[in-house]
């Protein structure tokens, strides 16, 4: 897949996604070692996009299993199509046959829907497994993730014990909602992201917004690297840093004063009480620009 953290950083640049040496050894090693991932940090720093962005690197397909509260094996991993048993057994009865014979007719590969976990361990090709935002899933959903990741194979009752055909690149992420056990963390190797340097994010910004100028670009990165030290309810994420720069693009901006501000505080964040609290000390939060 990689020959090494260096070819990491090279391929995933070509996809618009720029790591440092300190987290493409962290993914290396997962691969290597066939290891989960377990990614933490705050909300828009690029956990789930690395997870896409290291599917289209390699060519392998992206299953996701998006988690939250109440989560359970029937919609992680599998359930039985009970319409179409209903529909097997009344075709059989039609035909006379008992119920013994029903019974081993229905319970067949046929009649299972395949949620992501399951359609990660059968594939026929070699995936990419995401498990987004596993912090939002229960401590008993947890537990029953740990048997998966351990053997990478799970039992059905009615069926028999399935082994994944190939093993998944594995990458949980999480936002610290929540504290994971320590039999998790066991499991996994476990890569910290947080929100770039100056440097990086004036790279993703000369990146992704095409025909922005340097000069503008580096005021915006300064403006969002200052407001990111103020206590908000929600400092803007990569993505915000991304939208705003299109937004002053757009309106053929050059400076960022408090009128510029005033009229796109809106594509930066998200609540009146974080506009308003930046909107007041401006000046100190204006960086160099």
């Amino acid at each position: 897949m990689f020959s090494s953290p260096e070819e990491i950083r090279s391929r995933f640049e070509q996809h618009q996604f720029i790591v440092d040496r300190p987290v493409s050894t962290v993914v290396y090693l997962a691969i290597k070692l066939g290891r989960p991932l377990l990614v933490e940090g705050p909300a828009g720093v690029g956990k789930t996009e690395l997870a896409r962005v290291l599917s289209r690197s390699t060519g392998r397909e992206l299953i996701r299993l998006q988690c939250y509260e109440g989560l359970d094996e029937s919609k992680a991993l599998y359930e039985w199509n009970y319409q179409k048993q209903l529909l097997r057994i009344f075709m059989d009865q039609s035909r006379d046959r008992d119920w013994k014979e029903i019974r081993e007719t229905i319970y067949a590969e046929e009649f299972l829907l395949r949620r992501p976990l399951l359609k990660a361990l059968t594939a026929e090709s070699e995936t990419v497994l995401l498990i987004d935002e596993v912090d939002k899933s229960d401590e008993e959903f947890e537990s029953f993730l740990l048997e998966i990741l351990s053997d990478y194979q799970i039992s059905i009752p009615e069926l028999t014990t399935i082994s994944a055909r190939h093993i998944p690149v594995v990458i949980l992420t999480s936002n610290n909602f929540r504290e994971f056990s320590d039999a998790l963390k066991r499991r996994c190797i476990h890569l910290y992201l947080d929100y770039p340097t100056f440097e990086q994010e004036l790279r993703i910004v000369l990146l992704k917004v095409p025909g922005i100028r340097e000069v503008l670009a580096r005021k915006v990165v300064e403006f969002v690297q200052a407001i990111r030290l103020v206590d908000l309810k929600k400092v803007p994420s990569i993505a915000e840093t991304l939208n705003w720069a299109e937004a002053l693009l757009e309106l053929k901006a050059d400076e960022i004063g408090g009128e510029m501000f005033a009229d796109t505080a809106g594509v930066l964040l998200k609540y009146k009480d974080d506009i308003e609290q930046i909107k007041s000390s401006l000046p100190a939060c204006r960086g160099n620009g």
